[in-house]
């Protein structure tokens, strides 16, 4: 029998986050967070300087360049920051984790949706997604989804719930974003109910509470809008849910599935997020390139298709890339 890709394959996303909140407060006050006001967003127009490249043709002139740098940059801009008597920032969101990984929420190919079960059903016998929830777990401990907010801070605490009343805390800064690895109970404890919803063994909710010790009336981070309106006089337009400061649940996602240790470059850049292609937008690469024969659609086609399984870390990736859904057939595009 003769196995085809798919045309039509798409699998739906197993960690599903909400958006994250901004709220502030004080440190020695985490116990009464549930009364903390949330953060604004507000505007400010600011005249800045000319910081620019500019032209050969004007640097090397002294006098036009003295005429540029006078020039005025006027900006429109939204900021938020903590009140000046307030010294923490409080991020919260939820996680629901979902199993049904082997099955897909669109496939055209019977034979081929068959085999793919049987192999991704026999990855899950054998590994019980132990690894996968294990790191995701880690990105949690570590605070990695709180990205600039966690650059320079006093002090970070962590933590997680489960809808069955289990908590844990964790000091982020005592865990390397590098390290998934090291064996840590703590951690393993939340790995454990992540493991449960990939399974489908159970139903997972986690609530990520994470409090970030600044300083008082210190800026905050919440996502940057795509506005794509060029009639806009604002040159920066920050992302609120009923006027409080928030971040994207596509940023968070994109931190918690930074798990890709496993590609060909992962000792120089580290954990990149998994993605078919290996792609890190802010570098400008793709750490999985088709002619190494590493990325997504290769090591699938590979495994389903002609039958070779890949090596252990490289299953990881695949099943990982499942996990985070997409649209995977031979006619995407």
């Amino acid at each position: 029998m003769t196995i085809k890709t798919a045309s039509v394959l798409a699998f739906d996303r197993k960690l599903n986050n909400s958006d994250a909140l901004f709220h502030a407060g004080r440190w020695d006050d985490r116990e009464g967070h549930a009364a903390w006001p949330g953060i604004e967003i507000r505007e400010k127009a600011v005249r800045g300087t000319i910081s620019n490249r500019l032209k050969n043709a004007i640097v090397s002139d002294p006098t036009k360049l003295d005429a540029e740098v006078q020039k005025p940059n006027l900006q429109v801009v939204d900021a938020a920051a903590l009140p000046m008597d307030m010294d923490t920032l409080k991020v919260r969101f939820t996680l629901r984790v979902l199993g049904g990984i082997s099955h897909p929420s669109a496939c055209n190919d019977a034979e081929y949706q068959q085999a793919l079960q049987t192999a991704i059903d026999g990855y899950i016998d054998e590994h019980d997604c132990i690894e996968l929830s294990y790191r995701y777990a880690c990105n949690l401990a570590n605070g990695r989804f709180l990205w600039r907010n966690r650059v320079g801070a006093q002090s970070v605490e962590i933590r997680v719930e489960s809808s069955s009343g289990e908590s844990s805390s964790f000091d982020a800064y005592a865990r390397e974003l590098r390290d998934m690895t090291s064996d840590d109970a703590a951690v393993r404890k939340v790995a454990n109910v992540i493991k449960q919803g990939l399974s489908g063994d159970g139903f997972a909710l986690l609530t990520i509470t994470a409090f970030v010790r600044l300083g008082q009336g210190q800026e905050v981070f919440p996502s940057q809008e795509l506005v794509q309106d060029d009639r806009s006089t604002k040159s920066k337009h920050l992302y609120r849910v009923d006027g409080i400061a928030a971040m994207h649940s596509q940023k968070i996602g994109n931190a918690l599935r930074t798990i890709d240790t496993w590609h060909p470059s992962a000792d120089e850049v580290g954990a990149i997020a998994v993605e078919p292609y290996g792609s890190v937008t802010s570098r400008g690469a793709a750490y999985r390139q088709p002619k190494a024969k590493l990325d997504f659609y290769n090591l699938l086609d590979s495994w389903i298709i002609k039958g070779k399984v890949p090596a252990i870390e490289q299953q990881h990736y695949v099943v990982a890339t499942l996990i985070r859904g997409g649209v995977f057939g031979e006619g995407a595009s």
